[in-house]
């Protein structure tokens, strides 16, 4: 609708910026107050402003639920920069349809939007003591770039058709200790929280994001409780991206890989992460990610399911990393990211390939393995195993299952743990078999010429055919092959049991040594 007929002047009793704001209003232009100086018009200083560059909240909001009509022509919006909004802004319930961007404001008390209707809002780079947004919803986009929020922000169950733009926004906590609480948020495209600082609890439990949630360069701490990011059961379609981002112009990277030699700026994270149970569709990146953990804060994964994980961050120096339950096909890492023993839960942890980045040697993964596993648990080690042998690493799998026994080994009896280094000694618990047939290679050669001073009655004298101690010595060590010698001859005394006990280990060294040539063919 438009109209020249005078209808849409504003009232009587307006301030000479709120006449000024209408009349922008109704021609669809930016109404901006600043002095040039960037000293004075810095929203976050400490320069006053005064009555010149303030409108009243109340005739903000008059324009937005009931603005008059645009001049012929236009399109009536709200387009404000450098001005200051006294008192509070309360649009809670509301229908705003006009176009919303305010750049460079500051808001003497609250903005009050719960429940409200927008087609896009813009908050850019203003001065905001807090945002109540509870279930607002916005066709569009809501974007509170480079803001300074004094007592936290509530998105809780909002919804945003489009994109939520939190990037270098600094959020300070409210009095709950909450910096963002954002509890079943749902965001129709990209998460965008870049370069944030979060002082306080960053809470998005079951939140929903359409495309990836990224938090590149940001810096979240809480040291009043025990979580920075709170974010169980929150769904990614694709990636949650904790990486660095670029200082440059423009300062995000937003997916971009920087220049060569450009300074970055990692994700920082001083307290507790939860991200239990959540879904990502593409990937978790922690490339270069510095947590920053108490005794008894945890890096958070449980049961979380994605494609790719990239743990590629700094290892933390305390707390733990819990990986327990959690289901990735692609585990990409660096044997400097993992905390040492204690810092590492993965009890039913499932992945299907292992793509290190650099050098892993088997001895450190051994390590990560053994730092899960503070008691004695099989698990890790056979899923480690698993994904080696299906790899084509079969040698590596045996190492890893020999590793496996060695621990065992330390939770037995003292009996049982003298059995044990018997076969770690003699056939390293079958699983190299290489071992075992030297062993029957110099059982063989020690009993032939042992046998040659043994006495040997023939038990059938003229059926037997001539004495042979080395044909004699393999038939004992060679379970079910039948060379034809020791059942014709009869030893006595000492001589038996020495037989015997060479038939005894002719059975265990044969197994072990048909067990891997099993294996090998299996792999072949």
């Amino acid at each position: 609708m438009v109209d020249d007929t005078g209808i849409g002047d504003p009232p009587d009793g307006l301030t000479a910026a709120e006449i000024g704001m209408w009349q922008a209003f109704r021609n669809g232009s930016v109404y901006d107050l600043r002095s040039g100086d960037p000293m004075a018009d810095d929203p976050h200083g400490g320069h006053p402003w005064g009555p010149e560059r303030s409108v009243r909240a109340r005739i903000v909001c008059w324009l937005l639920l009931e603005g008059p009509p645009a001049l012929s022509g236009r399109v009536s919006s709200l387009k404000l920069s450098g001005l200051q909004i006294t008192d509070v802004l309360d649009l809670a319930g509301g229908e705003v349809l006009p176009y919303a961007e305010l750049k460079h404001c500051r808001f003497e008390k609250e903005v009050l939007v719960p429940e409200a209707k927008f087609t896009t809002l813009r908050l850019v780079n203003c001065s905001i003591p807090r945002v109540e947004a509870a279930r607002v919803h916005t066709e569009g986009d809501l974007h509170l770039p480079r803001c300074r929020i004094h007592n936290g922000m509530r998105l809780t169950d909002a919804q945003i058709g489009t994109d939520l733009l939190i990037n270098q926004a600094v959020i300070y906590r409210d009095r709950r200790g909450n910096s963002i609480m954002g509890d079943g948020l749902s965001v129709g495209q990209d998460l965008q929280a870049e370069m944030m600082e979060s002082h306080g609890q960053l809470s998005l439990r079951g939140a929903k994001v359409g495309v990836s949630f990224s938090l590149r360069g940001s810096k979240l701490a809480n040291p009043y409780g025990q979580r920075a990011l709170n974010a169980p059961q929150m769904t990614v379609e694709r990636t949650l991206y904790m990486t660095p981002a670029a200082l440059g112009d423009p300062p995000m990277t937003s997916g971009t890989t920087p220049p060569r030699g450009t300074r970055i700026q990692r994700f920082e994270c001083a307290g507790g992460i939860r991200l239990d149970d959540g879904r990502f569709g593409d990937a978790v990146d922690l490339a270069q990610a510095r947590f920053t953990l108490e005794n008894d804060q945890e890096v958070s994964l449980r049961r979380v399911q994605t494609p790719e994980l990239r743990f590629l961050g700094e290892a933390p120096q305390r707390g733990k990393i819990i990986l327990s339950g959690a289901k990735v096909v692609n585990l990409i890492d660096k044997s400097t990211s993992w905390p040492g023993p204690g810092g590492l839960q993965m009890g039913g942890f499932s992945y299907e390939n292992l793509v290190p980045l650099g050098s892993f040697p088997l001895s450190r993964r051994l390590s990560w393995v053994a730092a899960a596993t503070a008691e004695y648990n099989p698990e890790p080690y056979e899923k480690l195993a698993t994904v080696l042998r299906n790899g084509g690493e079969d040698a590596d799998a045996r190492e890893v299952l020999l590793a496996k026994q060695r621990r065992r080994r330390e939770t037995l009896p003292l009996a049982a743990k003298l059995w044990g280094f018997a076969q770690d000694w003699t056939v390293a618990y079958g699983y190299r078999p290489g071992r075992a047939a030297l062993w029957m290679a110099v059982l063989w050669a020690v009993s032939a010429v042992a046998f040659t001073r043994a006495d040997h009655p023939a038990i059938k004298p003229g059926e037997h055919p001539n004495w042979n101690p080395a044909l004699f010595s393999l038939d004992l060590l060679l379970p079910v092959i039948n060379l034809g010698q020791d059942s014709y001859w009869q030893l006595r005394g000492g001589w038996q049991w020495f037989a015997a006990i060479l038939i005894l280990l002719g059975w265990v060294l044969a197994t072990t040594v048909a067990a891997g040539a099993t294996r090998l063919l299996r792999r072949n």
